[in-house]
């Protein structure tokens, strides 16, 4: 599967029709032959070409072959054209591999370090929320004075 197979598919409209109908369920040519004013060895050979460019992916059930779009080849081919291609994409794809290697030593230091105790005790912090209401009524006794 090459990245130039998989722009020939897609430049056909009744290609990326056919990528639009199994998007999210999978249909048998006869059901996608249905959908389109063609006949039906026409769009078996859309089909080929789809699947071909790893676009696609067919499964023979009896006497039907079905159709299902291969999301994962789809995505990650546009996403390496944009990122290899376009050269704004080229920081970003620098920035998230720096970041993936940062949350990677972040993950194993995690691993090996040992579990952190509580800094605060519970007696710790049932003495600061009872001096809590004693500074705010020294706070407002303080500025009824200045008045």
């Amino acid at each position: 599967m090459s990245i130039q197979l998989i722009f020939e598919a897609l430049s056909s409209p009744v290609r990326r029709k056919i990528l639009a109908y199994v998007a999210h369920h999978e249909l048998s040519a006869g059901e996608i032959a249905a959908r389109f004013d063609m006949s039906k060895p026409s769009i078996s050979q859309h089909l080929q070409l789809l699947e071909h460019a790893g676009l696609v992916r067919s499964e023979k059930r009896g006497k039907f072959v079905y159709y299902r779009q291969m999301p994962d080849t789809l995505a990650s081919t546009l996403t390496g054209f944009v990122q290899e291609i376009c050269p704004v994409g080229r920081p970003f794809r620098r920035e998230s591999k720096a970041l993936a290697k940062k949350a990677q030593g972040a993950k194993a230091r995690a691993k090996k370090a040992p579990a952190a105790k509580p800094k605060a005790t519970e007696a710790a912090v049932l003495k600061t929320a009872a001096a809590k209401p004693a500074r705010a009524k020294a706070s407002r006794v303080k500025a009824q004075n200045m008045v």
